[in-house]
């Protein structure tokens, strides 16, 4: 996990580059909607695609996570099916079910069936090999994403922000790694605090779905409990929520992710919601994103909060690699196949 979080700048270089040589059918531009199929640490990029590109996109952008297609997808669709393995059932399903659509079809996936079944139905298959947990490989679940909807017309070029944010990511890399001792490394020092305590994670706008990303970063790397909530929304329930029960409030810590690209009066309710968290005695911390781009922006959070549940990990004794739980369910679900008379 380690080697992954080192050749994350890297990674986003070369998955942007993949992106830029891949070749869509001129007819994909011709759509009004795109949904993603995914789950996991393959949904994530296509979460990150999605706040990214809602202040430009002129069509909407949804992800999808479950096992039926949903019935508005039609000719004028573009379904990306995102499964690292290529084998995730909740994933298969619906690919399987918009192969009978006349939806635009697109795979990103290292393998497995959904590679097979795409290919023998001549849909584009976004291929890479990298050998890692699917939460390891965000690059190739997010910048492809990212650089299509582009090639499409549907957003901007992001070449620039990408040439930024990959230098940023490799600063802030040697400022957190693990040969950075404590009192330099605010990492570190955050994993610390969070120790054996609950932990909220709050964002909003472009970073509302890094919260989210840390939420499951903390869950599966950490393998501790941890929420998530986004502004400003948050701002009319969660905050009337920390008076009970109150032995709460002394094992419970509230990370805020902030950008400055963040509306004024979004940062406002930053400032008066750690006021309250002060008030009702809730540890909290502000992590703020670098670089200047929205790309570099959620990026170098992402990379931090990978860092901090990986040092979270490590003092909890625990290897972050293995998810045994979900390993576990996967053994159970795949018991019932035979029963319910399932392909997947």
């Amino acid at each position: 996990m380690l080697k992954c979080l080192h050749e994350m700048p890297q990674l986003c270089q070369q998955a942007w580059q993949m992106a830029m040589r891949f070749d869509l059918p001129s007819d994909y531009s011709q759509v009004n909607k795109v949904v993603i199929l995914g789950v996991g640490g393959s949904a994530i990029g296509g979460d990150l695609v999605s706040s990214l590109a809602i202040s430009e996109a002129k069509l909407p952008i949804l992800i999808y996570r479950d096992y039926n297609l949903p019935a508005f997808v039609d000719a004028q669709t573009l379904v990306i099916a995102s499964s690292y393995s290529g084998m995730t059932e909740e994933i298969l399903s619906p690919f399987q079910q918009a192969l009978e659509t006349e939806s635009k079809k697109l795979a990103i996936t290292t393998g497995g069936k959904m590679k097979t079944m795409a290919e023998a139905r001549n849909i584009p298959v976004f291929s890479f090999d990298y050998k890692a947990q699917p939460r390891a490989a965000l690059a190739f679940s997010f910048l492809p994403i990212l650089g299509f909807l582009y090639k499409l017309g549907f957003i901007s070029d992001k070449s620039a922000d990408v040439a930024e944010t990959v230098p940023v990511l490799q600063k802030l890399s040697q400022k957190i790694s693990e040969s950075v001792p404590v009192p330099h490394n605010p990492a570190k020092q955050l994993a610390q605090k969070l120790y054996g305590n609950l932990v909220v994670i709050y964002g909003a706008g472009i970073v509302s779905e890094v919260a989210h990303r840390w939420k499951t970063q903390l869950n599966e790397n950490s393998k501790a409990w941890a929420f998530y909530e986004v502004f400003p929304e948050l701002n009319h329930n969660a905050i009337v929520g920390y008076q009970f029960p109150p032995e709460l409030a002394g094992k419970a810590v509230v990370v805020l992710l902030r950008s400055y690209l963040l509306p004024h009066r979004i940062q406002l309710r930053y400032q008066v919601t750690c006021e309250l968290l002060e008030r009702a005695n809730v540890g909290y911390q502000i992590v703020d994103g670098d670089g200047t781009s929205p790309l570099s922006q959620i990026m170098s959070l992402v990379l931090f909060g990978d860092y901090v549940s990986y040092y979270l990990a490590m003092l909890n004794k625990i290897d972050p690699t293995p998810v045994k739980n979900i390993a576990y369910l996967k053994e159970q679900l795949a018991k019932d196949r035979g029963e319910i008379g399932g392909n997947f």
